[in-house]
């Protein structure tokens, strides 16, 4: 099986790469795979409730698949240091919020829990930070402080 690779990439700052996990969620690897043959650039906002943890939502022109289509595989509510997570939320779904949101999440560092407003939320888990991570940790964490950063996400093609 190939290695597919992803990169994350804070504006004038540093780059993180991350090994997808394609025998563990190889239907959601292939949807995000797909849906960054493009790289985007998006805000990327510090997780309230999960702890260290730096989120993204997908551009409207990466929404190129059916999130529903996408099966729960690999889930975790406690993730580990340097995973990458998908997770998907329906309208109306999280305290009435009435738009979808298509997740993206980097655990930068130890402590993440999946833990929101409605309680215990698996995610799946697609991919795993193998270079770069004490960097883009500590770019991740300034976040809490300093408010979002532009964060470019593609695939090392």
């Amino acid at each position: 099986m190939t290695e597919q690779k992803l990169f994350f990439e804070y504006e004038n700052g540093p780059r993180a790469i991350a090994t997808m996990h394609l025998d563990l969620a190889p239907k959601t690897c292939e949807a995000l795979w797909n849906a960054l043959a493009k790289p985007v650039t998006v805000d990327a906002m510090h997780a309230m409730y999960a702890g260290p943890e730096v989120m993204t939502g997908l551009p409207e022109e990466a929404q190129n698949f059916d999130p529903e289509a996408v099966p729960f595989e690999n889930q975790q509510v406690i993730p580990g240091v340097g995973d990458v997570l998908w997770y998907y939320q329906r309208p109306m779904q999280m305290g009435g919020l009435p738009f979808e949101w298509y997740e993206v999440g980097v655990c930068y560092a130890p402590g993440v829990r999946t833990f929101g407003p409605l309680g215990w939320t698996p995610v799946n888990v697609f991919a795993t930070v193998t270079e770069g991570l004490a960097d883009f940790a500590k770019a991740s964490a300034d976040i809490r402080i300093t408010g979002l950063k532009k964060l470019t996400i593609g695939r090392i093609d």
